[in-house]
């Protein structure tokens, strides 16, 4: 499963993830050297290191405590304003001042926006600005927040049966768009705020963004996008703190084991097709 994650991520955006975390003993960094040259029967390509190194275990994860309670407590108002009163009065009257003074507005940006944080922490690595983990160790932590984001969503919508504000389907509670969006930005945050607080804060800011557009699209009400917000962001943090424990488990000696990944696109100029190799190193 593992592989499979970073091998669809290296396809879907490879010239991003091909100068991550190429400092690795025996790869030189410089992709234009010889020693990166790799002889095929077509045209000679580099290659690039994924580097997959566990030689140094991931010490365990460490939170506020207000970091805990803020999304908790979106998460419980979300669950409040499903039992009616003042809140679910609140979804209502928000909803009735959007469509009065925006009654035609559609848009399709919110179905990339959310995925904006998560670029960008590729893309900053790309660009030599690296954050807290390795190419291998923050795709895990990306997929397992992703899969702890989407199986919660659709285990809530399914249990809560909540009908969307335009009356489409009965899947509206939490918003899924938010709840990837604030995961995104919170694996941001953890990546990068120890670089600069700022880039955590740009995450947020495209996931307000997103969840924002829920609303004016018609697609969620208010307390949708709060509790999705809260979720994704819980989610992020639960794949930070598990995953430091899952490494020890199934990696006992982290300083004898290591496994590299050498992904070599190539060329054949005669069929005119490229294709990708894959190497397992120990």
């Amino acid at each position: 499963m593992r592989l499979f994650l970073l091998l669809s991520l290296q396809l879907l955006t490879y010239s991003a993830y091909a100068a991550a975390d190429t400092t690795i003993a025996e790869i030189n960094a410089d992709t234009t050297s010889a020693a990166n040259v790799m002889p095929t029967t077509a045209t000679p390509v580099p290659v690039f290191n994924t580097n997959l190194n566990y030689k140094s275990s991931i010490p365990n994860y460490k939170a506020r405590l207000v970091s805990i309670i803020v999304p908790t407590a979106m998460m419980t108002y979300g669950a409040v304003a499903l039992s009616g009163g003042s809140l679910r009065s609140l979804d209502m009257s928000t909803r009735k001042e959007v469509m009065e003074d925006h009654p035609t507005f559609r848009t399709d940006v919110d179905d990339y926006l959310k995925w904006v944080p998560v670029a960008a922490v590729y893309a900053l690595n790309m660009a030599g600005i690296h954050g807290k983990h390795n190419f291998a160790d923050r795709t895990i932590l990306l997929g397992m927040s992703g899969l702890i984001t989407t199986g919660s969503t659709f285990a809530i919508k399914s249990a809560t049966n909540r009908l969307r504000p335009d009356g489409s389907t009965y899947n509206s509670f939490p918003s899924g768009h938010t709840a990837i969006a604030f995961m995104s930005a919170q694996f941001m945050w953890e990546e990068y705020h120890e670089v600069s607080p700022w880039y955590g804060v740009a995450g947020y800011a495209v996931a307000a963004a997103t969840g924002a557009l829920r609303i004016y699209n018609n697609r969620h009400w208010v307390s949708d996008v709060v509790a999705g917000a809260g979720l994704g962001i819980l989610s992020t943090k639960a794949a930070y703190w598990m995953y430091p424990k899952l490494q020890r488990l199934f990696i006992r000696n982290p300083e004898q084991t290591s496994t590299r990944v050498l992904l070599m696109p190539n060329y054949n100029a005669q069929w005119k097709s490229v294709g990708l190799s894959m190497m397992l190193m120990k």
